[in-house]
């Protein structure tokens, strides 16, 4: 029997992003996407975009299944040197109306040229219940 135990799709661009959405949300312990987007903040409008493309939901409804699916938002950028660097970790931490609660991790400074904690991840619970530490020093 086949089991599956993670969902990975490449690049969303379009409509697709209501199946990513739905096959995120069923309960697989892990998944990955990418997207293009200028932050973290954006991809989640863009991803909205999408979804709407595909169906019409109401925003509120996208919102909260975006919540619920997303944990984690790397995003990427380019410097003016070409080479890219993370410039953000974001995590989702949930719906409060009327938007999807966002708390940076990590931010890229460009005076240091390094990124720089700035804050605390909240949901630890589904890393301690694959038997994971968040705490644990690496």
């Amino acid at each position: 029997m086949l089991r599956l135990d993670r969902i990975i799709v490449g690049e969303v661009r379009g409509a697709e992003a209501v199946d990513l959405l739905q096959a995120m949300n069923t309960g697989h312990d892990g998944s990955l996407s990418t997207g293009h987007s200028n932050s973290a903040a954006d991809l989640l409008s863009r991803l909205e975009t999408m979804v709407l493309m595909g169906m019409d939901l109401p925003v509120a409804a996208i919102r909260q299944q975006i919540a619920s699916a997303v944990d984690l938002i790397i995003h990427l950028g380019r410097l003016r040197d070409k080479s890219r660097k993370v410039l953000e970790i974001t995590e989702v931490c949930g719906y409060e109306e009327p938007r999807v609660r966002l708390k940076p991790l990590f931010v890229y400074h460009y005076e240091s040229e390094k990124l720089e904690k700035e804050g605390e991840l909240e949901n630890v619970a589904k890393l301690q219940a694959a038997g994971l530490d968040p705490y644990a020093e690496s």
